[in-house]
């Protein structure tokens, strides 16, 4: 089996829980990678073979994609950043069309995660918690109606690029107002809770761990944590997203009254999804599952109390080439 991993970046992680969930299948497979730049991807240098392809923000992405997908035979394609999401969600069909299924969700779950206005006021609809926003121009005409201290950040934002601190309007008046949201800022304990739905749809797990250290916007340091309310909260998110398939993941603060905050949905996989993997939730290997038309055993067993401690390796290439 052919799978390509997209925007592979330094995601190396990734393509070694895939190989071991293929081991344990005894399922061959065949890791390719793709990147704006591949010589500079340590992902890209540890797949079996890596492609240049353009940059997801260009028109030309997906028809690359289809092309990459067509001549190496590819069954799955996973992506790894938000800004190919919505490209990709729109042209799933027609990866369908070649035989090649996208590990995603459908349009409407990708742009409600890719919206953090929208994120807030529609886990708010529901019943979830998530911090008071508004969008930075609302909020400069009426500052009173969100309290201090404050972030902002892009509306459509990733990877913690973009955020400002402030404790009031006059901090903020020099960002984009119609690209920016403002929300009360929540202080406490932070958690990531990555969930897996099957091909119907079902949630079949959320796992949570505690974001002990981050670094440039990813853990470093997590704890695998059966906390019951951020179970709980899962369950409401996964009724709230029917169009959820494959991983995911929300970001939320427990603070030390209790009270939980969840202020962020990604639709694709989390950047601590080893940590989830290592405690038993292993996603790749029921995606493979699926894929192959094996058995699923996917389930809601996994380990609590797995630490992951993250540290600095290299990928070496003579000459700087690949």
């Amino acid at each position: 089996m052919n799978i390509l991993i997209t925007s592979a970046g330094r995601r190396n992680q990734l393509l070694q829980c895939f190989r071991q969930s293929a081991s344990k299948l005894n399922l061959p497979l065949r890791i390719l990678a793709a990147d704006m730049d591949p010589e500079m991807s340590s992902a890209c240098q540890s797949a079996d073979a890596a492609y240049k392809v353009p940059a997801c923000g260009d028109a030309a992405y997906v028809d690359a994609l289809i092309e990459l997908c067509i001549r190496e035979k590819v069954k799955l394609l996973v992506p790894t950043i938000d800004p190919e999401l919505a490209p990709l969600s729109r042209a799933s069909a027609r990866f369908e069309g070649i035989g090649t299924t996208v590990v995603i969700s459908n349009e409407a779950t990708v742009a409600l995660a890719g919206d953090k206005l929208a994120t807030a006021q529609q886990l708010i609809a529901a019943g979830v918690p998530a911090p008071k926003s508004a969008r930075l121009a609302d909020y400069l005409k009426a500052p009173d109606i969100l309290k201090g201290p404050l972030i902002a950040k892009p509306l459509n934002g990733s990877s913690s690029a973009g955020i400002v601190f402030a404790t009031g309007a006059d901090e903020l008046r020099k960002l984009a107002a119609d690209r920016y949201v403002v929300q009360e800022k929540w202080t406490g304990q932070e958690f990531t809770v990555n969930m897996f739905f099957d091909h119907a749809g079902k949630c079949i797990t959320a796992v949570p761990h505690e974001r002990i250290q981050v670094r440039a916007g990813e853990v470093s340091k997590g704890r695998t944590c059966r906390q019951p309310q951020l179970l709980i909260v899962a369950q409401q998110i996964a009724a709230l997203l029917d169009g959820a398939r494959g991983p995911l993941c929300f970001q939320a603060i427990v603070r030390p009254d209790g009270m939980i905050c969840v202020f962020e949905i990604n639709a694709r996989f989390g950047g601590g999804y080893p940590l989830s993997h290592q405690a038993g939730a292993v996603f790749t290997q029921w995606l493979l599952e699926e894929a192959a038309g094996l058995p699923t055993t996917a389930s809601d067993y996994w380990q609590d109390g797995v630490l992951m401690l993250r540290y600095d390796c290299a990928i070496f290439s003579p000459s700087g080439q690949s």
